[in-house]
């Protein structure tokens, strides 16, 4: 693994469009280290012309990147799987940098973004139509699936990597070419992982990378642009909606993966210390900033002491610091933003009555850090159990009945995942129907998965990322007469 100095100087700064690329008019913007605040680099600053740039390069490539064989196109694919993989320390490295996670959680995410890209050239040969004869007799149907067209990812700052790869790697498999905007606090990977592309032999304009500052003013012409055919979006739900109005316009495909509010529910025929386990998973992978984050913990009231003091026991091992020192196990959140989010709704829980059984106030000093905190006797008015927290921060409420458990858990307009233990297999499978949840863990507290379908229901959004239904977003069904 190279330096840190070393890594930022090698890595693209400019816009990706067929290559490195100067922002109309030179502007930059910078890229911080949460962890001191310092600045990593400065970038291009994307104009809505560059935009169009952009698209203009994926429009002229979609013909030829379509009609390539689907063994090529998942071949290459495949190629950027090994060049991810072999440069995985660099990767980890630049997103703890970034983003700020500790070090271990980076090469997680490393494995899991580059899997994507594994998994889905697999799935470019596997792109199945069919054909039967009429069942009135009158001819034969025939279905073929070709690739959307252009389509435009907009992806968020918590998984650097893997935000992006799970859908450029279904887009790229089903023969579309793609536009990457990524989050403007995490903007350094995704650079990389363009240039990673390239080298594999991506065709240019197959893949463009334009990073800005200006996310609604850059990518307005995008959707405006009857030659984009699909949007897929990964982020909070407010800016999920009003993407949506905008895309109408065109009539584009859209993906949604909007925000969530997940429960953990521990029933009291779970075998505790594993729920624990699952718990800590579930709360702080990713520092507790992951829309799969568990968001509040709903625990059978005989058995909510012996968890609670369990999972303090477990959470307090986490040590606070920056990402960089491999001995730190939870780094720092985001920007000074979330720091005060995270700190909002622990003070709003604790005046209302809750109790801080761990952490529950940050250090203070340099970097935007907020320790493992586990609150207990947390009132229902309370906004955490309402509002994502998306930090290290895990309320727990009781209650007495199955019934009410399962209620509690829907109690909230989103529905991405859910998460519960017991040892009874009719209740679990009792209560995962039950859960209004595009997704549950029973007695696991991690589920993400490539070869799985990723995604919500309810205002965690539509469309699923990963599976064989992941790429199925990426294709439009034509319908074909025969006599």
């Amino acid at each position: 693994m190279v330096s840190e100095s070393e890594l930022l100087q090698s890595v693209p700064t400019q816009l990706w469009i067929g290559g490195p690329v100067d922002a109309t008019g030179g502007a930059t913007f910078p890229v911080h280290n949460p962890a001191t605040g310092e600045v990593l680099a400065n970038i291009a600053d994307a104009t809505p012309d560059d935009a169009i740039r952009a698209l203009d390069a994926a429009a002229a490539a979609q013909a030829d990147w379509a009609a390539t064989p689907a063994r090529e196109r998942g071949e290459i694919l495949r190629s950027v799987f090994e060049a991810i993989t072999a440069r995985a320390e660099d990767f980890a490295l630049l997103m703890t940098l970034e983003m700020g996670k500790a070090l271990q959680e980076s090469r997680n995410e490393v494995k899991y973004g580059a899997e994507f890209f594994r998994w889905f050239s697999e799935e470019a040969a596997r792109i199945h139509g069919r054909y039967q004869t009429a069942p009135g007799g009158t001819g034969r149907i025939m279905v073929h699936k070709q690739p959307v067209g252009p389509c435009l990812a907009i992806t968020p700052w918590n998984f650097p990597l893997a935000m992006g790869t799970r859908k450029i790697g279904p887009a790229l498999a089903a023969g579309c070419t793609m536009i990457v905007k990524p989050a403007g606090e995490t903007p350094l990977t995704m650079l990389l992982l363009a240039e990673l592309c390239h080298e594999a032999g991506l065709p240019d304009g197959v893949l463009s990378v334009i990073t800005t500052s200006r996310s609604s003013a850059v990518t307005a012409p995008l959707l405006n642009d009857p030659r984009l055919r699909k949007l897929t979006f990964t982020g909070s739900t407010p800016v999920g909606k009003k993407l949506v109005e905008q895309s109408a316009h065109g009539l584009l495909r859209t993906s949604m993966e909007l925000g969530g509010n997940a429960p953990f529910v521990v029933f009291d025929d779970a075998d505790i210390d594993a729920a624990v386990q699952g718990a800590v998973l579930a709360k702080l992978r990713n520092g507790g900033e992951a829309c799969t984050a568990a968001n509040r913990f709903h625990v059978q009231n005989s058995v909510r002491q012996e968890f609670t003091e369990k999972l303090v026991a477990a959470m307090a091992e986490y040590k606070l610091g920056p990402g960089t020192d491999p001995s730190n196990t939870l780094g720092p959140l985001i920007n000074e933003n979330q720091l005060d989010t995270v700190t909002d709704l622990v003070d709003d829980a604790l005046a209302a009555g809750a109790n801080a059984a761990l952490g529950g106030k940050a250090p203070g000093g340099p970097g935007w850090f907020y320790p493992a905190t586990v609150l207990t006797d947390v009132p229902p008015q309370a906004r955490i159990l309402r509002e994502e927290v998306f930090g290290p921060v895990a309320p727990i409420i009781g209650f007495d009945t199955e019934e009410e458990g399962l209620a509690a858990a829907n109690d909230t307009e989103f529905g991405l995942v859910a998460y519960l233990y017991t040892r009874d297999l009719n209740r679990a499978l009792r209560v995962a129907e039950g859960l209004e949840t595009g997704m549950v863990g029973v007695n696991r507290g991690v589920i993400s998965d490539p070869a799985a379908p990723f995604g919500g229901v309810k205002q965690s959004g539509f469309g699923r990322e990963g599976g064989y239904e992941g790429i199925d977003e990426y294709l439009s069904t034509k319908y074909i007469a025969l006599p």
